[in-house]
């Protein structure tokens, strides 16, 4: 007789590494109606009642609130904890001015990709750390392995992070944090807001101007409930934040990167420092700076798709019928009304205007390369 599914399980007999982790919001999602699914370790939200397409539409048009409290947060102290994270990394993070926030790559000797993240300094308690939260576990022991002795990992386990994203993000936020107003993109700082202290990012994954909030998880339900109750503001689930960062052109490590892809490859280039490249002074730099002048095997592009939606695994190929490369990410564009994909190609079939298909249930279905981000951004980055 066959087991019973981990899902059927009393929670007392579900092997330990099989329960799923939730967040301090977990009960909220469910008293809203989401439907709960595993993701990255945890129990999170999917989608709201009112479904993922209402979901997508109101974010790009309102405000959308999503909890992304599996993300790993931490800070980084030391000495010289700008210099000590320059070792895993190909950001300047010495010239870090206070107040600003960039993007990063976790790189192996390879010059691949371990993982994505953001490292802010939004006051002088050394670097604010947010990483993917199915890596987290690697990357922290990662980090404090790689700078022990040098600097000091702290993870944030006692904070929740809560994105408002959506062109009405920056007037609901402003009502509770005022300074909010004045930041702009990739812009972090220590704030006071909702009776706690905050950190808080304009930034986000949707390509929509907004916030990340990071908020003690004992206050996660109150700041919750309070924006929610913004006319504004609705509850969106994983299922449009991945058609919304989609739309954006932004990767998703685990799909569109992973310890095979190197910077240049993911089309992530502006990861690199000048300084950093110039001094060739990080983990893989020789493959890196070889694919910079040389270029690279294969690059990440975007498709327009005709036909059914071409998911993650189906195979490319050139108009000849020769399999080229692989979807990493696909589905349908609500914003565009057209299905969309993100692929590795070879460079020879990554020029803007190239025409290829795409094998979907053993069917070939026209293909073209297009500018990526399909949907433009709308980030703020002067007042």
């Amino acid at each position: 007789m066959s087991q019973p599914p981990v899902s059927d399980l009393p929670t007392s007999e579900i092997p330990a590494d099989k329960v799923l982790k939730t967040t301090p919001l977990s009960e909220a999602h469910v008293a809203l109606g989401a439907r709960m699914v595993p993701f990255a370790g945890y129990s999170m939200p999917v989608q709201y009642a009112e479904g993922v397409l209402k979901e997508h539409l109101w974010c790009r048009e309102h405000a959308g609130l999503f909890d992304v409290s599996h993300m790993g947060q931490a800070r980084i102290r030391g000495a010289d904890p700008f210099g000590a994270f320059e070792t895993l990394t190909p950001g300047d993070f010495k010239g870090l001015k206070a107040g600003k926030q960039r993007y990063s790559l976790l790189l192996n000797e390879n010059g691949g990709i371990i993982d994505d993240l953001m490292a802010a300094r939004p006051d002088e308690d050394g670097l604010f750390v947010v990483v993917n939260g199915a890596c987290k576990e690697n990357d922290y022991a990662l980090i404090a392995e790689r700078l022990a002795g040098v600097a000091e990992v702290e993870r944030l386990e006692d904070r929740a992070l809560l994105a408002l994203q959506g062109p009405e993000a920056v007037a609901v936020l402003k009502q509770h944090v005022p300074e909010v107003a004045t930041m702009v993109f990739m812009e972090a700082r220590a704030l006071q807001g909702f009776g706690v202290d905050l950190l808080v990012s304009r930034s986000g994954y949707t390509g929509e101007d907004g916030y990340e909030i990071s908020v003690p998880a004992f206050a996660a339900v109150s700041v919750w409930n309070t924006l929610l109750a913004d006319e504004r503001v609705k509850p969106i689930g994983l299922g449009a934040r991945d058609s919304l960062r989609l739309e954006a052109g932004l990767p998703l490590y685990g799909h569109d990167l992973d310890e095979t892809v190197s910077p240049i490859e993911g089309d992530l280039a502006f990861a690199l420092s000048k300084r950093r490249r110039e001094a060739g002074d990080f983990p893989g730099a020789e493959r890196i700076l070889k694919e910079m002048t040389m270029g690279p095997m294969r690059k990440r592009v975007g498709l327009k798709v005709d036909g059914a939606p071409a998911r993650e695994g189906a195979e490319m190929a050139d108009e000849d019928g020769t399999v080229i490369g692989k979807i990493t990410s696909g589905g349908h564009s609500p914003t565009l009304r057209q299905n969309i994909a993100l692929a590795f190609v070879p460079p020879l079939h990554s020029e803007v205007g190239t025409k290829l298909k795409v094998l979907v249930r053993g069917k070939a279905q026209a293909a073209t390369v297009v500018e990526t981000p399909f949907v433009a951004h709308r980030y703020v980055r002067k007042l």
